[in-house]
């Protein structure tokens, strides 16, 4: 009969969440082992962006940007962008620290987020206009803006 190697059960062991992040709440439509991947990532990392408990905040932000009434929508630039909170009013900026996340997590959480995440990408691209000036598609060094930043803000 095969056995595995030690290597291999340490490396399977290491990839589990402690408990502690088993025990506290899923994240809405995640799998409770995503939400202890995703709860231990925000408690391991010191950024603005991962702080323990933002990121069923930003889920939550970017579906209440899309069940707005309207047909076509647009985004709304922050009034503060360079306050930590404030900055979050921009919904590209919350789809920006989504996906910061997601390149955080191991492998089988990064892909149940990223399936969550392609359902309300796919909804925020039919509801949104596409931003036809080439010159808000870079940003100051160059370098194209993800997708979601291109896209029709109000007052554009």
């Amino acid at each position: 009969m095969p056995r595995r190697r030690p290597g291999a059960i340490r490396a399977a062991l290491e990839r589990q969440p402690p408990e502690w992040a088993r025990e506290l709440p899923p994240i809405d439509r995640l799998s409770r082992e995503a939400s202890a991947a995703i709860h231990l990532v925000e408690h391991r990392h010191d950024s603005s962006d991962l702080q323990p408990g933002r990121t069923s905040q930003f889920l939550a932000a970017y579906r209440k940007f899309l069940r707005q009434p309207a047909r076509k929508l647009m985004l709304t630039a922050s009034d503060c962008p360079s306050c930590p909170g404030c900055r979050y009013d921009d919904v590209a900026v919350v789809r920006d620290a989504l996906e910061h996340l997601t390149g955080r997590l191991p492998y089988p959480a990064r892909t149940e987020l990223r399936r969550l995440l392609a359902g309300l990408d796919a909804e925020f691209r039919r509801r949104t206009l596409h931003d036809p000036d080439p010159s808000h598609w870079l940003d100051w060094s160059g370098d194209p803006y993800p997708w979601w930043y291109r896209r029709r803000y109000a007052g554009n």
